[in-house]
């Protein structure tokens, strides 16, 4: 895939975002930044790791929110208007555990069905690593003071409070994945 799916993930992404929701593009610049730190441990999918981080919340853009479940939406985008490759749109589909979202949304079966899980573990949690250990102003963080920060913005009572504590033992296990990965790498 090369840097040339990363610029065009750019494009896309700032398009969408820069203007209309510039904090969220904030947090998109600083996932995909942290996406080319760990990219090393993914070989030959770095360059799709790095897209997927890129594009992971286009489907937050105004224009694009149909359902209002942002990985759906954004992977719908992905796929109808841009034909993206099938891989990226199912990492931008499931991301950070947006099948548990869903469900809470009555949108699982959708979801499941257009964009089936990826059966590629390590490129699954190292998305995730990268958007849990990202702030929404795109700084670096823990993915416990990630959690603790969406409960705080959304409340533990809305849609998203339920979702994310549902899934933060799965981040947490994804992201100690990733470190291990990480700390394994020849220096």
């Amino acid at each position: 895939m090369g840097d040339q799916i990363g610029d065009w993930a750019t494009h896309i992404a700032r398009a969408e975002l820069s203007c209309t929701l510039p904090r969220r593009w904030a947090h998109t610049q600083g996932v995909a930044h942290r996406a080319a730190e760990v990219s090393q441990v993914l070989n030959q999918d770095a360059s799709l790791l790095v897209a997927a981080a890129t594009l992971h919340d286009i489907g937050y853009a105004p224009r694009l929110a149909v359902t209002g479940f942002h990985p759906l939406d954004g992977a719908r985008f992905l796929r109808d208007e841009h034909r993206a490759d099938e891989r990226l749109v199912q990492l931008v589909a499931n991301h950070s555990f947006a099948l548990l979202e869903a469900e809470e949304r009555g949108l699982r079966e959708d979801l499941a069905t257009e964009f089936p899980l990826l059966e590629e573990p390590l490129l699954v949690d190292a998305l995730v690593y990268c958007d849990m250990t990202t702030t929404p102003d795109g700084d670096r963080t823990t993915a416990q003071d990630r959690v603790a920060e969406i409960r705080s913005r959304y409340g533990d009572d809305s849609v998203v409070g339920r979702f994310i504590r549902r899934a933060a033992p799965e981040i947490f296990a994804s992201v100690e994945r990733v470190e291990a990965a990480l700390a394994a790498q020849p220096r």
